[in-house]
């Protein structure tokens, strides 16, 4: 990966070079690829993430869009504490940084932040992961099972071996390729909070509380023993102190 950085007038670009040959605003725009006849969908949620069909690749273009209360006063405006602060900008880096650590992440592609006075907007341009589904569209179809919470659980855990508190761990942020390797987006707020035995149980318990919701009501008795799977997973291969903190953690949640 080779990360550079462009300017155009009050926008800033850090891009991929080794992937992006032609860094520019375009790269953000949803009519550009509109009428190159590139996009390939949405991903549910906001509505603010595309599917692209790329010169480079298949890729995703999210946008920042603001939820809950904020929403009300401005969908996609934040309050500008400069270009390194930005969301997308720190996203970006945060990808770049569990990729190289060889974590199972989208590629970081492009990122903008395009100031305006007090604030900016942001998009995030990433390769996408295909074909994959989310854990919460596998859940859904009963197509889960043992071996593949298991994986969710290892997964999970060499991110916060490594110091990653994901900031919105749900069901619809793990992917499962077709290999079934597991894979975490969406890593906007990020944390790095190495050894956090309280983080990390608060992390698993708000990934409980999201499948929990998307469990289907016909299969509401195995629950508990699938959860039980990822955590057996999770935990093993830690050192016992270790593993003993994280389990003093998740008893205060």
């Amino acid at each position: 990966m080779n990360p550079l950085t462009h300017q155009e007038g009050s926008a800033l670009i850090v891009y991929d070079a080794d992937a992006v040959p032609q860094p520019g605003r375009h790269l953000f725009d949803s009519a550009f690829w509109a009428r190159r006849d590139a996009l390939r969908g949405s991903a549910q949620g906001r509505g603010s993430a595309l599917f692209l069909h790329t010169e480079f690749g298949p890729a995703v273009l999210k946008r920042y869009l603001r939820g809950g209360w904020a929403a009300r006063l401005t969908r996609d405006r934040y309050l500008f504490a400069g270009y390194g602060r930005a969301r997308p900008i720190a996203e970006f880096h945060a990808l770049a940084r569990l990729a190289a650590a060889g974590l199972p992440v989208p590629q970081p592609l492009a990122a903008v932040c395009r100031r305006s006075g007090l604030f900016y907007r942001g998009s995030l341009l990433t390769r996408r992961i295909m074909p994959a589904q989310t854990l919460a569209d596998i859940v859904r179809r009963g197509e889960d099972g043992p071996g593949l919470w298991r994986r969710v659980g290892s997964c999970i855990r060499r991110f916060h071996e490594h110091g990653v508190v994901h900031a919105d761990l749900n069901a619809r942020n793990i992917l499962v390729d077709r290999t079934e390797k597991v894979y975490l987006i969406d890593f906007d707020r990020a944390q790095w909070r190495r050894h956090n035995a309280r983080a990390c149980a608060a992390n698993l318990a708000r990934l409980r509380r999201s499948v929990d919701k998307t469990w289907p009501p016909d299969r509401a008795g195995e629950a508990d023993a699938c959860w039980a799977q990822l955590l057996t997973a999770y935990e093993e291969d830690l050192p016992p102190q270790r593993a003993a903190d994280r389990a003093a953690g998740r008893a205060k949640t």
